[in-house]
């Protein structure tokens, strides 16, 4: 593709989404921002989550993890199942019983007002790393597909895709996003459809469930070796506690379930998200098989987070398949960042400033647009310094990484509070959940390098386990 068709290709979809945002932003108000006057209907939820939960990373990396991987990664899918479950039957009447905007009110009525603070900042912490983390690789392939080529820098790149996230977001917040996160889903799975059809055409295969079947790189369920990152005990248990985690302790992904206009209708969505989530990932692992076998044919040497980008942008495919592969990637890439900085602007303005409790409508509106206006600059300051400040892309998949490592107090914390009816030494919270990870880290690093025991996604568990013994050693009875 040319870069002329790349430029029309952006500001024809920017365009679409713009478009959604007049029409939802009508008489929007800060209920409308952060709930959606409760009003959004189940299914749409439901279709549009499969997008924010598929970032751009994602897109691109689960195709490249099947050469090296196999089809491991579905022992992950099956525990979000498990997950997912976890979410519907206990977080949601939870949070659909206290009428929650933020889902972090609840640590400031289980535990008191450090613990809220402090699983609310956690919560800044990651989305605001692993959101701009996701920019970033994204920015970086438009600025060598596109923005090079017209001699514009980076930093200019990241700021325009800031503002137009902003400028599609910054009336009608989660009302928007509910529908935008729609549109940008079904083009996403268009993306994923084509390439297959494009591929299964090009090497002349006749039945692609039989190829994908008896291929050697199909194998899921991996029984062999407990101490193996992909043992299946590991994975499944691992996919349903990050499903929970992830998904059912994270801002970001509730603030749109709890737009529904009931608890059953939230719980519809859950149910049906997950059936969704499970046939999306098995055909983006069959496409990983897929590109690898062509890639091997061909003699194209593109592995890992290159494998997709190199073959679908090659040309040898059609403009179809590019052109439908570019739709994609920036289809997961920003319906994952649009709901993160709305996520974001919720949480910092009702958990950290608190504006639910002020009377004035109009000041709690103004205060909104501001926090808005402040994270989306924080966004791109941010993966500014991931280009120009650290550069080494190993360093920056590690922060991001270690960004994952703050969603263990958040397990501990949510645990500890469904589960025991103990209370804790509130003021002592903070120091017990950045310990935690800390250990955690230590732990892992140890295990795989004296024990030869590779935790994988397992530190999430740790982690949790960690922040639960912690506060179970400062509980304190209600009456102290």
């Amino acid at each position: 593709m040319q870069p002329l068709h790349i430029l029309l290709l952006i500001l024809a979809y920017f365009g679409v989404l713009i478009l959604i945002s007049y029409i939802t932003g009508k008489s929007a108000n800060n209920n409308t921002f952060f709930k959606a006057d409760n009003s959004s209907p189940w299914y749409l939820v439901a279709f549009g989550m499969i997008g924010a939960s598929l970032s751009g990373v994602t897109f691109i990396s689960v195709p490249g993890w099947v050469e090296g991987q196999q089809m491991s990664y579905m022992q992950m899918v099956i525990g979000y199942v498990l997950g997912y479950a976890v979410i519907g039957l206990v977080l949601l009447p939870l949070y659909y019983k206290l009428n929650l905007t933020s889902i972090y009110t609840y640590l400031e009525d289980r535990f008191g007002r450090y613990s809220y603070k402090t699983g609310a900042s956690f919560f800044l912490l990651s989305r605001t790393v692993g959101a701009a983390f996701r920019l970033f690789l994204v920015a970086n392939v438009l600025q060598l597909i596109l923005f090079d080529a017209y001699g514009i820098p980076f930093w200019v790149t990241v700021t325009i895709t800031i503002l137009l996230i902003w400028l599609y977001t910054f009336k009608g917040g989660i009302k928007t996003i509910v529908w935008t996160d729609t549109l940008q889903t079904l083009f996403m799975l268009i993306a994923v459809g084509v390439c297959i059809v494009m591929i299964k055409d090009a090497m002349q295969i006749e039945s692609l469930f039989s190829y994908i079947s008896e291929n050697k790189l199909s194998k899921m369920f991996f029984f062999d070796d407990p101490k193996a990152g992909n043992y299946f005990w590991n994975r499944f248990f691992s996919g349903a506690f990050i499903a929970i985690v992830m998904t059912g302790l994270d801002q970001d992904m509730m603030q749109k379930n709890l737009t529904c206009r009931n608890l059953k209708d939230a719980q519809k969505n859950m149910f049906w998200f997950t059936i969704v989530l499970v046939i999306v990932n098995f055909f983006f692992l069959a496409l990983g098989v897929l590109l690898t076998d062509y890639a091997t044919s061909n003699g194209i040497d593109a592995h890992k987070d290159n494998l997709f980008p190199s073959i679908a942008m090659s040309g040898e495919l059609g403009i179809a398949t590019s052109l439908f592969f570019l739709l994609g990637l920036i289809a997961a890439a920003y319906s994952s960042a649009d709901s993160a900085l709305t996520s974001l602007t919720t949480s910092f303005s009702i958990d950290i400033l608190e504006i639910d409790k002020k009377e004035d409508g109009q000041e709690k509106e103004k205060i909104r647009k501001k926090i808005h206006v402040l994270f989306s600059f924080i966004l791109i300051a941010t993966i500014l310094v991931f280009k120009y400040f650290i550069a080494d892309a190993s360093v920056i998949a590690k922060i991001f990484q270690f960004a994952g490592y703050t969603y263990g107090p958040l397990l501990g914390l949510y645990a500890f509070g469904l589960f025991t009816k103990l209370n804790v030494k509130d003021k002592l919270v903070p120091y017990i959940c950045l310990l935690s990870p800390v250990l955690t880290y230590l732990i892992s690093i140890y295990s795989k390098s004296e024990l030869n025991f590779d935790f994988g996604f397992f530190v999430l568990i740790l982690n949790g386990l960690i922040t639960f013994l912690g506060l179970l050693a400062i509980k304190q009875t209600r009456n102290a």
